[in-house]
């Protein structure tokens, strides 16, 4: 099953605005065989967190980004930006390396 972005670029007419047709925010998407529907765009949950906040010692938002076996949660699943998601993967590293999270499962005791 391959999605496809579909876009309208109908320059012909001049009341056709492209921009208009769908919301801002909303893409159309396609599926082979299905009919089209509006998926809302997906953006970095991390986005109003500058990049030197992801550190080791902010275990509370490092523990939002492990699963409960204790492997790093992939961005293509959480939406983090590329740039974060490696600053995070290296923070979660350095924290179990120094032992300040479980490197085996997650502790569902601490809040």
């Amino acid at each position: 099953m391959v999605a496809k972005v579909a876009k309208k670029n109908n320059k012909t007419s001049p009341n056709h605005n492209s921009e208009n047709d769908s919301e801002e925010g909303f893409v159309k998407v396609s599926l082979v065989n299905q009919s089209v529907f509006i998926r809302k765009k997906k953006t970095c949950p991390l986005r109003d967190i500058p990049l030197v906040e992801i550190d080791y010692k902010n275990l509370k938002l490092l523990n939002k980004f492990i699963s409960e076996r204790g492997k790093i949660i992939p961005s293509r699943i959480t939406n983090v930006s590329m740039k974060k998601q490696k600053a995070l993967a290296t923070a979660i590293k350095r924290a179990r390396h120094l032992s300040l999270i479980s490197p085996i499962n997650k502790d569902t005791t601490q809040n």
